[in-house]
């Protein structure tokens, strides 16, 4: 697809432009990120050709395959709000930990940001290397409560504090016990309802719980058994949360259903899908 477009579309050889990813369905639909290197060279339009002859030649090489040309952007959302064209995104909340983006549209976009059998997101998540998941108002409005809450119950467990407090540290955007912890203090004494005792009470509770959960989850990790350590696919990060919840062996993980898994890793259902058949190998091993 690259080298196609190299062909047709002399500014990409000449350094004016550059094709920064490709994503393909092959013989079905494709998107490529483009980027104008030239302020005065429009990195669409010049794809496209004059009437769509360059586009067109590139996809009538590959028998039809329709092209979506995307602006790349440095910024990751727009990149992925780019990548969904043609659906239009009413709203996107980026997780960095996971890698991943809740992209929020109306009814009327739900079916073509999703596409025929999934086929629009997942190129673009192929092509901005993003995991992106796509949903309405109603179902964004309802995760986030369900966060906000699951939130609400940490502060209050680790920090022994009562619902009004981790509330106000909710709305003043805290999100993990990490920042509670480690936020610059000034930042913190920022907040009306905190004076200065109080904040460095929070900050200590933080820590202590910080490193309670952490002598845990190593407790937790020397249980693990060599042959889940050992399964192709796992990483360090994920053998930690598997074991924080009780799946200590080969066979532990095996019997997971993948929503079961979904919900422990944060993985994508394919990936879920695919380290439990791995783990299930071994019971079929030597049969036919």
């Amino acid at each position: 697809m690259i080298e196609l477009f190299k062909q047709e579309v002399p500014e990409i050889e000449q350094g004016l432009l550059e094709i920064k990813s490709c994503a393909r369905d092959p013989g079905s639909r494709a998107k490529i990120a483009v980027i104008s290197h030239d302020k005065r060279v429009d990195p669409i339009g010049t794809c496209v050709g004059v009437r769509g002859t360059r586009v067109n030649a590139v996809t009538t090489e590959l028998a039809g395959e329709r092209v979506d040309i995307v602006l790349w952007s440095e910024d990751p959302a727009q990149f992925v709000i780019g990548a969904l064209a043609p659906a239009n995104v009413t709203s996107i909340v980026v997780d960095e930990e996971r890698h991943a983006m809740d992209v929020v549209v109306d009814e009327e976009n739900l079916a073509i940001a999703i596409g025929r059998g999934g086929q629009n997101v997942r190129l673009a998540a192929d092509l901005t290397g993003w995991k992106i998941n796509i949903m309405d108002a109603d179902e964004s409005a309802l995760k986030q409560a369900t966060e906000t809450e699951k939130l609400r119950e940490l502060f209050i467990a680790k920090l022994d504090v009562d619902q009004e407090v981790a509330d106000i540290l909710i709305e003043e955007g805290f999100t993990s016990l990490e920042e509670v912890a480690y936020v610059p203090i000034n930042e913190m004494l920022e907040i009306e309802s905190f004076d200065e005792d109080t904040v460095t009470e929070l900050r200590s509770r933080a820590k202590d719980a910080l490193l309670t959960m952490e002598i845990v989850r190593e407790e937790s990790v020397e249980e693990v058994s060599q042959d889940l350590r050992d399964l192709e696919g796992l990483t360090t990060e994920l053998i930690a949360k598997l074991a924080e919840s009780g799946v200590h062996s080969r066979d532990d993980l095996a019997d997971l259903a993948i929503d079961e898994l979904v919900e422990i890793t944060q993985q994508t259902n394919d990936e879920a899908k695919a380290l439990i058949i791995k783990a299930r190998e071994h019971w079929f091993a030597g049969q036919e």
